[in-house]
């Protein structure tokens, strides 16, 4: 998959060019494909939660009979559900735990019109059956997606330009849009040049209809909403799944909340301590430096008074802007306009020289400004540190070194960036990474800049009363910013009144705001979304800890095979998952044949912590005897070993107090733990704050 964290810690997310009707590829090399007669699209929204039904029906009109089907999937979405029809009969797809068939039929090079379309996390699936001539191929695609959304307006794309595919027109295209919302619906309407049907809004419920027939797709289905400013704070979904449903022992209850400040004027907004890293190496020349230039001139431009800035650019040569940040004035605004239009793409790629420059600025920055740095680049390290792990090391060295917390964004550019890298330092220092297409730096970086230039809560936790839910994703919370919001997913085992209290830091003083609910004791109708979007959020973070890893360790192996679990389990495809139309789950039973219930990893509280945290499990076996609990540090080496005396099932709470072996000191920063019962690895991930 193209990115994982631009899921993941925080759900901001962009509208970005994508395409959304499938392709039953015969020969991807020399552009042969089914033909498709009829598009309908079902999209459910909760909110800003997304469940769209997609069905494609083609005709086989060569003579070749057997079918890859291609979808190019939004980069925020994931698949949960794969079905299709031949012959007349219709057959569900299951979820095995290795990684999707990535080969075309055909051999060869996939026609560069096929890739375009396809985009860069395509979604495959082989038809088992033969699609004989002249017959019908169906297929429905299912996908639940968080919505762009900035400042109350929300926006659903479903483009669907398929003239790269096809020329012909297209029987029927069909569009059946309904949106539910808590907060009142102010507006609706169809931005695209469709002919609507219908179009109905009564505050809380909305429709949109569009039907279509004997046309070419050529144009993009673009749904924008607007849900009223003046009911803010905290939403929640919940549902009690029944028994049956409930594939773990975590609980049969699923929650998401959406939690947003007041985006008005008269909203204090924390002052920014900015950096701009730009990669100006060889190979960001053309048009990436000058949407490079461009982006970086928007955010210069954007600034808010009260801001310190600074510009570092690399590449095997580091320069500044300035030797430090510099208060936000028209005449500084002014001197870097003027230095960021002389950059140039030139030289090879020194990123462990750029933070080496840029993070010890950050030193004079204090807990009351909201420190960020935005990195660019198009490549990996090609001079000064040049593996992975060791980069990762020095970045967070350096960053721990000042002191202060500071959120690094990172934006990898085109297909040869280093995605281990940039995940890991994202993640690590709350943010996230996003990877995009050649053309799409400006218009992400802009929409990025704005969702993040009024912080109002730094360093943001949560916690309920009574500690009731469990399983909180994700587990490193975002900084909360003006008009954007915090999605945060959990599970409970009964359903009571619970209190949520959001806390952190504004302007150099302790704040926390609390919210009354009361969580469901009945299974929802409207809300059977949400195990997936626990399942879904989970296995995000999961991949976080599973990329700080050797990938051959023990711990990763067991993280790996704790995502395909969940992912198998909840019907929701991941990186190491992928759909078949044959029923091989069984034949595929780990290895080690430990079944994944035998014991539970329910965290460690309170995360962040300092000076001491309590981990704790569930143990659903009769095993009787001594636990190991490994803490390893960002590098995989273990600082410490803890054991636990287990007599049977139940819960096992150990404490640490944070110091190493023999009482050594360590440092600020990510920490693991991994638990081993039965040949079964679970593992965990802490924060340490000093």
């Amino acid at each position: 998959m193209k990115t994982f964290l631009s899921l993941l810690l925080f759900l901001v997310i962009f509208s970005s060019s994508i395409y959304s009707n499938g392709v039953a590829i015969i020969n991807a090399q020399n552009a042969v494909y089914l033909r498709l007669d009829s598009t309908v699209v079902k999209v459910s929204v909760q909110s800003q939660i997304s469940v769209t039904t997609t069905i494609q029906y083609f005709t086989n009109i060569y003579s070749a009979n057997m079918v890859k089907y291609g979808f190019p999937l939004p980069e925020q979405a994931s698949a949960t559900q794969l079905r299709w029809q031949v012959n007349g009969e219709w057959y569900t797809a299951s979820v095995v735990g290795t990684s999707q068939d990535t080969t075309l039929p055909g051999g060869g090079t996939p026609h560069p019109d096929l890739v375009t379309y396809l985009g860069q996390t395509p979604l495959y699936f082989n038809i088992p059956q033969q699609v004989g001539s002249d017959s019908t191929l169906a297929v429905e695609l299912t996908y639940v997606e968080l919505l762009p959304y900035a400042f109350g307006n929300v926006n659903y794309v479903y483009p669907s330009d398929y003239h790269l595919i096809q020329s012909s027109v297209i029987n029927l295209q069909r569009l059946e849009f309904e949106l539910t919302s808590l907060r009142l619906i102010d507006s609706i309407s169809v931005l695209s040049n469709h002919p609507v049907e219908q179009i109905t809004n009564n505050g809380n419920i909305a429709n949109v209809l569009i039907k279509i027939y004997e046309l070419q797709v050529n144009q993009n289905y673009s749904i924008q909403y607007t849900l009223n400013a003046n009911q803010l704070g905290l939403f929640t979904y919940s549902t009690l799944q029944p028994d049956s449903l409930v594939p773990d022992a975590l609980g049969r209850g699923f929650l998401t909340f959406i939690a947003e400040p007041d985006p008005g004027a008269t909203t204090a907004t924390i002052a920014k301590v900015f950096t701009l890293i730009i990669d100006r190496s060889g190979s960001m020349y053309g048009s990436k430096i000058v949407q490079a230039r461009d982006a970086a001139s928007f955010i210069v431009n954007n600034l808010n008074p009260g801001d310190r800035f600074n510009l570092i650019d690399f590449d095997d040569v580091i320069t500044s802007f300035r030797p430090a940040h510099v208060p936000y004035t028209t005449q500084a605004r002014d001197s870097a306009l003027s230095y960021i239009s002389t950059l140039t793409a030139r030289g090879m790629t020194n990123i462990s020289g750029a933070f080496s420059a840029a993070v010890p600025q950050f030193a004079a920055a204090n807990y009351s400004t909201a420190n960020i740095i935005i990195f660019l680049t198009d490549g990996q390290a090609t001079v000064g540190i040049t593996n992975t792990e060791d980069l990762v090391q020095h970045i967070n060295t350096l960053i721990l070194t000042t002191e202060t917390n500071i959120s690094l964004f990172s934006f990898g550019i085109g297909n040869y960036v280093d995605q281990q890298l940039l995940t890991l330092i994202s993640a690590n220092n709350k943010g996230f990474a996003e990877f995009l297409g050649n053309d799409e730096l400006y218009s992400r970086i802009t929409n990025f800049y704005m969702s993040i230039r009024n912080p109002v809560l730094l360093n943001s936790q949560i916690s309920f009363d009574p500690p009731i839910v469990s399983q909180i994703y994700p587990d490193s919370l975002p900084n909360l910013y003006k008009g954007k919001q915090m999605i945060v997913a959990g599970r409970y085992q009964e359903p009571a009144p619970v209190q949520i209290t959001l806390s952190g830091i504004a302007f150099g003083n302790p704040v926390s705001y609390s919210y009354n609910l009361q969580l469901s004791n009945i299974t929802e109708p409207g809300y059977q979304f949400l195990p997936k979007i626990w399942a879904k959020k989970k296995i995000e973070s999961l991949m976080i800890h599973y990329y700080s890893l050797n990938p051959t360790s023990p711990e990763a192996i067991a993280i790996k095979n704790q995502i395909i679990e969940i992912s198998r389990l909840y019907g929701v495809i991941s990186q190491f998952t992928s759909f078949t139309g044959v029923n091989n789950i069984e034949e595929e039973k780990n290895e080690n044949n430990t079944s994944p219930v035998d014991f539970e990893l329910l965290g460690n509280y309170p995360n962040p912590f300092n000076p001491s945290t309590t981990i704790q499990i569930r143990v659903n076996t009769e095993f009787v005897g001594q636990l190991e609990i490994r803490i390893y540090n960002i590098l995989g080496q273990i600082v410490r070993v803890l054991y636990i005396q287990v007599n049977g099932s139940g819960l096992y709470n150990i404490m640490w107090d944070g110091f190493g072996m023999g009482g050594s000191s360590l440092s600020s920063g990510i920490y693991f733990y991994g638990i081993e019962l039965n040949n079964t690895v679970l593992v965990g991930k802490m924060n340490l704050m000093k």
